[in-house]
């Protein structure tokens, strides 16, 4: 499955979803963001059961609020509509998958 692009038009929806959903604050000129986002692609291709996302802390500053994101990357996981886990800074795959899994 591919990555969902999450802002707050879709945010609701993404939320209810019955699957765990796993998603990732990051910025644009973050650069341990980018050393994020390639596990948590290959997390997304690699597992259908999950629903996974990424929310743009610049262009949705809304949603960074609500979550209360002080750094990023940070990576939460929302399980029945609320958080089950997150965690802040570069985290290798297995640790990721760990937080999905718990």
């Amino acid at each position: 499955m591919s990555i969902l692009n999450v802002n707050k038009n879709n945010f609701e929806q993404i939320r209810n979803s019955d699957k765990p959903v796993l998603l990732d604050f990051y910025a644009d000129w973050c650069g341990p963001c980018r050393m994020v986002s390639p596990l948590v692609e290959q997390i997304a291709e690699e597992n259908p059961q999950y629903l996974v996302g990424k929310i743009n802390v610049d262009s949705e500053p809304e949603l960074a609020q609500a979550f209360g994101v002080a750094s990023i990357p940070m990576l939460v996981v929302l399980k029945n509509r609320k958080i089950a886990a997150q965690s802040v800074g570069v985290r290798p795959k297995q640790q990721i998958l760990a937080m999905l899994e718990s």
